[in-house]
C-alpha cells in the first residue's frame, strides 16, 4: 500500500532495467573522473584500470581518446593503435583520432600506414598545415624526399611561419645538396627567432656541408652558450673537431658534455672514437663500453668501429691519409 501512494504522489516508479542504467551511468562518470585525476597525479596503473572499467561499462569516445592516449604513454603502442582504429570507424569527421593515429604509427615506423591516416587527416581539412606536416613526415619515413619537400611547402604556404616545417624542409633539402634553398629557409626562421636552437644547429650543419668549417664551429658554440644543457651543439661541435684533427679539442667537448649528462650515450661513443685516433686504445675501450651499456642498440655499430680500426675506420670519419 506505501508503495501505491508513493508511486502515485511521485510519478511512475523506475523499472529494474531503468535503475541499472541510471546505476551503471554513476559508475561510469566516477571512474572516468577518477582515471582522469589519477593520470593528473601521475598514478598511470589506477588510471588505466578506471579507464578499462569505465569502457566495459560504455564504449564513450572520450574516454577512449584518454585511454589512448594513456597506452601512447605507456609506450603500449598496439593497444593504442587499436583504440584508435576503433575510434576512427565510430566518430571518421573527427581530425584529432588521425592525428593521434598518425603519431602511433610514426612512434612505430610503420610509415606506410602513417600515410594513409595523414591522407585521411588531410582529406578531412584540405587547408590543415599540421597535416601535410604530418603527411610529409610519413614520405620521410618512406624516402620519398620529392613529395617530402611538396608537402612541407603546402604547409608552409598556409602556415607561413611554421617553424617546424621550415626546419624539416631545409634538413631534407640539405640532404639533397640543395644549400641555397636550404640556407634560405635557415635563415627565414632565424629572422623570426634568432636564439632558435634548432635552426642554429642546422645552420652549422649547413655550414659544415658547405665547406665553411669557423662558420659551423661559431653556430654550435653559440648554441652552447644560449643553452648548455643543449647536448646536441656539444655533439655537433665535437664531432666537427674529429674532422678536422683537433682530437684534444673533441675529447675536451665531449668531456663537457659528460659532465653535464653522465648518461649522455653518443658523448661516450664519439669521446671513444677521438681517444682511439689520439693513441688511447684503453680509454678508448672504456668509453665505447660505457656507451653500449647506456644504449644496447649500437651493439651492432660498436662491433663495426672495432673491426675496422686503422685506416678503414678513419675514413669513417673523413680523414684522408
Amino acid at each position: 500500500m506505501a508503495s501505491f501512494f508513493k508511486s502515485f504522489f511521485l510519478g511512475k516508479t523506475e523499472t529494474p532495467e531503468e535503475a541499472k542504467a541510471k546505476n551503471e551511468k554513476k559508475n561510469f562518470d566516477i571512474l572516468k573522473f577518477d582515471g582522469l585525476r589519477a593520470q593528473r597525479m601521475g598514478r598511470t596503473d589506477y588510471a588505466l584500470s578506471c579507464f578499462t572499467q569505465a569502457l566495459a561499462i560504455e564504449k564513450e569516445f572520450e574516454t577512449m581518446s584518454y585511454l589512448a592516449q594513456l597506452y601512447t604513454q605507456l609506450s603500449e603502442l598496439e593497444k593504442a593503435r587499436e583504440i584508435l582504429e576503433e575510434m576512427a570507424q565510430m566518430e571518421p569527421e573527427i581530425i584529432s583520432t588521425f592525428f593521434q593515429l598518425t603519431h602511433v604509427c610514426y612512434m612505430q615506423e610503420d610509415y606506410a600506414a602513417m600515410k594513409t591516416n595523414a591522407q585521411k587527416a588531410v582529406e578531412l581539412e584540405k587547408e590543415n598545415a599540421t597535416a601535410y606536416l604530418w603527411l610529409a613526415k610519413a614520405e620521410h619515413g618512406l624516402k620519398d624526399q620529392m613529395n617530402t619537400i611538396a608537402h612541407l611547402t603546402k604547409a608552409i604556404t598556409l602556415k607561413e611561419d611554421y617553424t617546424e616545417a621550415l626546419l624539416m624542409r631545409a634538413e631534407e633539402l640539405l640532404s639533397m645538396q640543395v644549400y641555397k634553398e636550404a640556407s634560405e629557409d635557415i635563415e627565414t626562421i632565424l629572422q623570426q627567432s634568432p636564439d632558435d636552437e634548432a635552426a642554429l644547429l642546422l645552420k652549422g650543419r649547413w655550414a659544415e656541408a658547405t665547406h665553411q668549417v669557423a662558420a659551423a664551429e661559431e653556430s654550435y658554440k653559440q648554441v652552447s652558450e644560449l643553452n648548455p644543457f643543449n647536448e646536441q651543439a656539444y655533439l655537433l661541435l665535437g664531432k666537427l673537431y674529429i674532422s678536422q684533427k683537433k682530437l684534444v679539442e673533441a675529447i675536451a667537448t665531449f668531456d663537457e658534455a659528460i659532465e653535464l649528462n653522465p648518461n649522455f650515450a653518443a658523448a661516450y661513443h664519439e669521446r671513444g672514437r677521438a681517444k682511439l685516433l689520439n693513441g688511447d686504445k684503453e680509454g678508448s675501450v672504456e668509453d665505447m663500453k660505457m656507451s653500449l651499456e647506456l644504449n644496447p642498440r649500437e651493439e651492432a655499430a660498436l662491433s663495426g668501429q672495432f673491426n675496422n680500426q686503422g685506416e678503414k675506420f678513419d675514413n669513417v670519419l673523413g680523414f684522408v691519409h
